[in-house]
């Protein structure tokens, strides 16, 4: 059988059983067809995993990266998952294949002092903007997602001790404390701010539209990015860019890494260790400028 009848036989296939999209499909026959053609005119049903080491080891000859071969490799576990379904084949040929290491991204953090000129951009003569200047404040400040900040009500917060309630991913409940500043202008925008857009209009949420609404994501989303394009910080934000700045500048202030965890909701410590590469790279970097033999 031709490489094209098989591959286009498992697409048809993966298509009626999972309903994949044509981006998914169209991706997987890239994947096959590169493999096909470079197995020269070997059946694609008689490979071993001889063959699929060697196609991997001349892809890193050719300098393709390993996410790219990772995802074509995760692409012929599929396809020869299908065969052995069907009783084309007797051995998985991808079976004892190691995908290659991808190492996880390092996600883009500000530094302190363009984490200063966001704060300081939103104008606060007027309502919305001590609304957005008060949200950017509590997500620096928290290290809350934005998700958990749009969503914030009267009842999670406590002025007495200084803390928020969140209940995070997976219902799992965590008090974090808020900073003085933060707190201060927090209370300033209920009393003052909050009132003005909501026109005596009710909203359970605490950060509020001009509409009397609760802000969503991704409304704030465009917020962040409108007012860090103002303030001339051109990187490449996420909605997660104050929290990974959260994180991120509490571990190179010589923060615990658990304590870390704890205010950012992570169920697993791995998950905030990636910090530490992070506030590594910025000792490095101080390393290098300052020491006399860096």
């Amino acid at each position: 059988m031709s490489p094209t009848f098989l591959i286009e036989q498992f697409l048809d296939a993966a298509w009626a059983e999972q309903g994949l999209s044509d981006n998914t499909l169209s991706a997987y026959r890239s994947d096959l067809s590169i493999f096909a053609k470079w197995l020269a005119g070997k059946s694609m049903l008689e490979v071993d995993g001889g063959d699929l080491s060697g196609f991997l080891a001349s892809r890193y000859k050719d300098g393709i990266g390993n996410r790219s071969s990772a995802r074509i490799l995760s692409s012929l576990r599929r396809f020869y998952g299908y065969y052995l379904r069907e009783n084309n084949l007797t051995i998985d040929p991808t079976a004892l294949i190691e995908s290659p290491h991808i190492g996880r991204p390092l996600p883009i953090s500000l530094s302190e002092q363009d984490v200063e000129l966001l704060l300081n951009t939103p104008e606060t003569t007027n309502p919305l903007g001590f609304r957005d200047k008060t949200m950017l404040e509590m997500l620096y400040a928290t290290g809350l997602r934005v998700s958990e900040l749009v969503t914030l009500k009267f009842e999670h917060i406590s002025f007495r001790q200084g803390v928020v309630r969140i209940i995070g991913k997976g219902n799992k409940e965590r008090l974090v404390p808020v900073g003085a500043e933060a707190m201060s202008w927090l209370e300033s925008y209920m009393t003052q701010a909050r009132k003005k857009l909501l026109r005596e209009r009710q909203c359970d949420f605490l950060f509020v539209t001009n509409r009397a609404d609760g802000m969503t994501r991704q409304a704030f989303w465009h917020i962040i990015k409108r007012h860090a394009k103002t303030a001339g910080i051109n990187k490449e934000l996420s909605p997660h860019t104050l929290r990974h700045a959260f994180a991120t500048h509490l571990l190179n202030h010589g923060a615990d890494l658990r304590v870390v965890q704890l205010l950012l909701g992570h169920s697993d410590l791995s998950t905030t260790q990636i910090y530490t590469h992070i506030a590594r790279e910025r000792l490095k970097e101080l390393h290098s400028k300052h020491h006399p033999r860096g």
